[in-house]
């Protein structure tokens, strides 16, 4: 086998190794968790933010009306 082949080839291993990390890294998912399972998270703590201030301006009225 040609020594140019053997480097054509080798050179196309390469490029098909660097293609198949680049897809990995692009669609790997970064830190703990996804972007979508964050907003979630993010949704339900303000849900959980709201909620705990309509309990304390029930609790205040409560007391205002006593």
């Amino acid at each position: 086998m040609p020594a140019h082949t053997r480097q054509l080839i080798g050179s196309l291993v390469v490029a098909l190794l660097i293609v198949v990390a680049a897809i990995a890294v692009v669609t790997a998912k970064f830190g703990p968790t996804s972007a979508a399972e964050q907003e979630a998270a993010e949704e339900r703590l303000e849900q959980r933010e709201e909620r705990l201030e309509e309990r304390q301006e029930r609790l205040e009225e409560r007391r205002e009306e006593r």
